[in-house]
């Protein structure tokens, strides 16, 4: 077993990875790093799911970095064009060369004496182990568990004779033309899915078990078509980046001050839309809007399917599956060549590796999270995750940012380690993620948590992390440097 010795270990090379190394090489070039990605290639999710349609529903001008422009004309971006982005922005920062594909991280251990990281991987192909030391991790290897979605317990499911899919595990060699498909879900992937495939086949049905808010928003920027006309590239995107962000922010705090309101406005604009289909009850959630992740449809795709009677949707329980299909409560039949169970992911935390300090297992439920990207009590170790109510990267843009000023500081005072320490009493504990979805449900055993005040409560609020994460000074009470 070799070991490989460096600064600091970046664990994926999806979206935050490669952002958080091309930040590296751009404000903290004297460091080295390393770049652990368990599969073969970059790109994390945009690279796994294979399934019709896959894009973003966040606009690629907050999704993509702050440092590197968005040129494409269409604001939301499918799969290939997302790992064309970040593709470039390998080969621009030069970043390429530091990923080490096929390496499962199997476990971390700390040692506080040597203030260093042992990270013991796996080979996906040879199963060869390796060891890595390093002085920092950061942890930008996603959420979900990249191997299983989330599927519940159909009743007879096993009656079902034609094919039943996750689109997770989705067959790329898979023939839907001219076939009866049902897709079990309501989120981001059943709406992209539905309008990709309604050409081809016989018929889609979207069949949910409850609605979730849905809005239609133009694929192509009018607004940013204009300001890249009349301004270099980089400042273009840097306007178009704010003007998006605080386009989404009003959004989001409008439907959280005015729930009815806007609840009132979003049902007209699908109305709109969908002509004389009903919206009754197929688009009309028992939630307020954002309770729940809000689901957005480029150029309203989604709508246009529907309309086009290629497309249906079903607002109903699932009594049993039978040999042709699936059988309602309402007693009535949907025949089905294919079943789509777009039902879900599971979520793993640090891609269910193993943490450790001083040999000792360390559990990660019983902390809370420091700012967003540190774990109570556990040194040198950083977390990158994104925003619920906004585009992901803008949160692991903000932490890189963050960490490359706590980098400096540290070799500037010939510190060796941070960690961050509840020092509040009676701090409250509230859950990890203020969504209240489904697959957030079923992993609140396995998750940290957030306090109830800040610097341990999140806010998903863009412009108050700025503030906390690149302008106010690093030092803090409830860090500790050594």
């Amino acid at each position: 077993m070799s070991t490989n010795q460096t600064d600091i270990i970046i664990i994926g090379a999806g979206l935050s990875g490669i952002g958080a190394a091309c930040h590296l090489k751009r404000k903290n070039p004297g460091k080295n790093f390393l770049i652990l990605e368990a599969r073969e290639e970059i790109g994390g999710t945009w690279s796994l799911f294979k399934y019709p349609g896959i894009r973003s529903d966040s606009d690629m001008y907050t999704f993509g970095y702050s440092f590197k422009t968005w040129d494409d004309d269409k604001s939301f971006a499918d799969a290939p064009s997302i790992l064309k982005y970040l593709n470039e922005a390998t080969i621009e920062y030069k970043v390429k060369d530091k990923i080490v594909f096929n390496q499962k991280v199997v476990s971390y251990n700390f040692d506080t004496k040597q203030n260093l990281w042992t990270i013991k991987t796996i080979n996906s192909k040879t199963k060869k182990e390796e060891n890595y030391v390093s002085q920092f991790i950061f942890n930008a290897s996603g959420y979900y568990d990249y191997d299983n979605g989330f599927t519940p317990i159909f009743k007879g499911l096993n009656k079902f004779k034609g094919i039943f899919i996750h689109p997770q595990k989705w067959d790329k060699n898979l023939d839907y033309k001219n076939k009866k498909v049902v897709v079990i879900g309501s989120g981001a992937t059943a709406v992209t899915i539905v309008p990709k495939i309604a050409k081809e086949v016989e018929k889609v049905t979207m069949l949910q078990r409850s609605p979730t808010y849905i809005a239609a928003l133009p694929n192509k920027d009018k607004v940013a078509k204009f300001i890249k006309k009349i301004l270099p590239s980089k400042a273009a995107h840097k306007t178009i980046r704010t003007k998006n962000i605080l386009a989404d922010m009003i959004f989001y705090n409008l439907c959280r001050k005015y729930p009815n309101k806007m609840k009132k406005i979003i049902l007209k604009g699908i109305k709109k839309v969908l002509g004389d289909f009903p919206i009754e009850p197929h688009f009309t959630p028992n939630y307020k809007p954002w309770d729940q992740r809000f689901c957005l449809v480029p150029d309203g795709d989604f709508f246009k399917a529907i309309k086009s009677g290629k497309a249906d949707v079903k607002t109903e329980i699932i009594e049993t599956f039978t040999e042709n299909g699936i059988e309602l409560k309402s007693g009535e039949t949907l025949e089905a060549d294919i079943i789509v169970s777009a039902t879900g992911l599971k979520l793993l935390p640090f891609g269910g590796a193993k943490i450790s300090l001083n040999n000792q297992s360390f559990d990660i439920t019983k902390q809370f999270i420091y700012k967003g990207l540190m774990l109570s009590e556990l040194p040198n170790f950083f977390v990158f995750a994104g925003y619920t109510n906004a585009s992901w990267t803008l949160k692991s843009d903000l932490t890189s940012e963050y960490i490359s000023r706590v980098l400096k500081f540290m070799d500037k005072k010939n510190y060796q380690s941070i960690k961050s320490k509840v020092i509040e009493e009676n701090l409250g504990e509230l859950p990890l993620i203020n969504l209240d979805s489904g697959y957030i449900h079923r992993a609140m055993d396995i998750l940290p948590k957030q306090g109830d005040k800040f610097p341990w409560r999140l806010y998903q609020n863009y412009i108050l992390d700025y503030k906390v994460l690149r302008i106010n000074s690093v030092k803090d009470k409830r860090v500790i440097f050594k």
